[in-house]
């Protein structure tokens, strides 16, 4: 199950990042977080901005709700999320 955490109206959650995938998609769970793949490699914030992308995508929220907190140089990263519930992310992801 994905760690989840509310507060103030956002979530925060961990994502584990796949660089240089075939293509990029959102899904599954590893320890806890959430499985990421994205084709662009880690070279200058590139995969940062299309997982920010794939989030706002799959949230349906605007690009600027979607944030990494922390892990921008990592494959593991904590991404918040405003106006989003844990529920909503759950059945975002399946």
């Amino acid at each position: 199950m994905i760690d989840v955490i509310e507060k103030d109206g956002s979530i925060v959650f961990t994502a584990r990042i796949i660089p240089r995938a075939s293509r990029s998609e959102i899904g599954g769970e590893m320890d806890g977080a959430v499985k990421v793949r994205v084709s662009s490699p880690p070279v200058d914030g590139a995969a940062n901005t299309e997982i920010v992308k794939l989030f706002a995508k799959a949230l349906r929220v605007p690009r600027s709700a979607v944030a990494i907190v922390a892990g921008a140089a990592s494959r593991t990263k904590r991404i918040r999320v405003d106006g989003v519930t844990a529920e909503q992310l759950r059945n975002a992801l399946g």
